[in-house]
């Protein structure tokens, strides 16, 4: 083949790789860039996608360990971050996700609770219900809730630590519902079901408590959340409450 003729075919085949490249959209003559579908959430309603990715890296309990599981929403989730040294150099694994109502947790019990084979799980449930956070949710509500995640646990051979939940005066994003009377009736019920199925009570309410009914303000910072003082205390409680379970 001469030169000449192979310098033609080698052009030819240059310009048919670049139209083909180039196709125009058929529909409307121009080039179609192409198009990431964004992922669709909507039906994660519990935020099953929060700790997913985590929990495929945990992997399963080492031989000897005493797994624990800490279920519940913003409380857990900013002990994490505030106080950090807490769960260092512990085989504590901390799934609290901001804002969540009891029934999220019972959602996110098997993925987040039962598939990560603790020996025990500490769950801290109820205030974002009463705080109306997703409506008008009662006590009955958050119980049933309980209740629910309570069988699982035993089903799975799992101990249970149940909270008595922290004290809340006021909330700051719902002002005015008066929340402290609705958790302390919430806390006897859980402290009645704990009695009555021999479970482990966490009581967060006692030690942060003041005389309105709302957290001391040193141990607080915002009235709901705990901050370094307040969780330092409730690592004491918590560490008791483990061992007892663990026993």
């Amino acid at each position: 083949m001469n030169t000449k003729l192979t310098l033609l075919l080698s052009a030819g085949l240059l310009m048919a790789s670049a139209g083909y490249a180039q196709q125009s959209n058929p529909d409307t003559g121009k080039n179609k860039p192409t198009v990431v579908a964004k992922e669709d959430l909507r039906d994660d309603w519990a935020a099953l996608s929060h700790y997913a990715r985590e929990n495929k890296q945990v992997g399963d309990p080492k031989p000897g360990e005493n797994r624990v599981v800490f279920l519940g929403s913003s409380i857990f989730e900013r002990w994490k971050t505030t106080v950090p040294e807490f769960f260092k150099d512990r085989p504590y694994l901390d799934r609290g996700v901001s804002g969540q109502i009891s029934g999220q947790l019972l959602i996110r019990f098997r993925q987040d609770v039962i598939d990560l084979k603790p020996k025990a799980v500490i769950i801290l449930a109820g205030s974002n219900d009463i705080a109306s956070n997703y409506g008008h949710l009662t006590n009955e509500y958050i119980m049933n809730n309980i209740r629910s995640m309570v069988e699982l646990a035993k089903l799975h051979h799992i101990k249970v630590i149940l909270c008595a939940y922290l004290p809340v005066f006021d909330y700051p994003w719902r002002k005015g519902i008066e929340p402290a009377g609705k958790i302390m009736a919430l806390n006897k019920l859980i402290k009645a079901y704990a009695a009555e199925n021999n479970l482990i009570l966490l009581d967060y309410f006692t030690p942060l408590v003041d005389e309105r009914n709302g957290q001391k303000p040193e141990l607080t910072t915002d009235g709901v959340h705990p901050n370094a003082a307040g969780y330092r205390i409730m690592a004491t409680v918590t560490e008791q409450a483990i061992a007892k379970a663990l026993k």
